[in-house]
């Protein structure tokens, strides 16, 4: 999950496995497989940081267990 904000500053998580498609319009805009549509304050590029770091932690932990 990733900690993004929507425009109002209200921070939310969202399950990035989730996410069809994120763009710049020159607010960012999420849609979601299900087709629900969330604008945030993060760029797109931020927002690509967000669940690299992410992934690159769920990894390392799994890496770590095994």
């Amino acid at each position: 999950m990733i900690e993004l904000s929507r425009l109002n500053g209200k921070v939310f998580f969202l399950n990035h496995n989730l996410i069809e498609i994120f763009e710049a319009t020159p607010d960012t805009v999420i849609k979601l497989t299900d087709g629900t549509k969330y604008v945030v304050r993060e760029s797109t590029a931020e927002m690509l940081e967000k669940i690299v770091a992410f992934n690159r932690q769920i990894f390392a932990e799994k890496t770590r267990v095994e």
